[in-house]
């Protein structure tokens, strides 16, 4: 599987912004999220979340319409759509 490409934007004492960008057949890789955090969809589409005991499981995105998650989300992310996902991600710095 092919890696999502990721860009920091902002990265300051309060918060970080990553741009990610996940083509189709790519991935974000098994990670922990140490920071509370919120998505901002910027592309409409439908990732596959891996959890660590390989659970999969479906999540859709409407461009626009943002979610938040608490810190310590364990979790792969996988495009196996056709089309391109991009979001940010807004990590809140404790």
């Amino acid at each position: 599987m092919l890696s999502a490409k990721s860009d920091v934007q902002v990265d300051t004492a309060e918060v970080r912004v990553t741009e990610w960008r996940l083509a189709p057949g790519s991935a974000t890789g098994h990670h922990t999220h140490e920071m509370d955090y919120v998505i901002v969809p910027i592309t409409a589409g439908e990732m596959t979340i891996v959890a660590p005991d390989g659970e999969r499981s479906k999540a859709q995105l409407g461009a626009g319409k943002s979610y938040f998650r608490k810190a310590g989300v364990q979790h792969d992310v996988l495009n196996e759509t056709a089309s391109e996902i991009v979001f940010l991600e807004v990590e809140l710095k404790p």
